[in-house]
């Protein structure tokens, strides 16, 4: 089991940057591919990010190009680099974990066991 803790959410002006961290529990983070997911108000969660236990990254289409997913695995943590975030970005952010099982990327909220609590993000037009 991994337990997960997120911080690093604020409120920021559109055009700005945040930089989200989740720290992970236990032994064994560098099996688990982790992935940041967002849920706004009466939406569902989406995904936005996630790396591989070796490092390959893949991005949703809205964050492309302005979203960073990074991990160090020495102390187990994963990192979300936001800039020029737009007003549309807002939303609970969620870290989350999934044991690797021999594919490269996972996208879908129900492939993920294991959650954070949330951190909110809030941008401002």
């Amino acid at each position: 089991q991994v337990q997960l803790v997120e911080s690093g959410g604020g409120l920021v002006q559109a055009g700005g940057s945040l930089r989200l961290s989740c720290a992970a529990s236990g032994r064994t983070f560098i099996s688990y591919n982790m992935g940041w997911f967002r849920q706004a108000p009466g939406k569902e969660r989406e995904f936005v990010a996630t790396i591989s236990w070796s490092g390959n990254t893949y991005y949703a289409d809205s964050v492309k190009g302005r979203f960073t997913i990074s991990r160090d695995n020495a102390k187990n943590t994963v990192f979300l680099q936001m800039n020029s975030l737009k007003y549309e970005d807002t939303a609970a952010y969620y870290c989350a974990a999934v044991p690797y099982s021999g594919r490269t990327y996972y996208t879908s909220v129900s492939e993920y066991p294991y959650w954070g609590q949330g951190t909110q993000v809030t941008v401002s037009s």
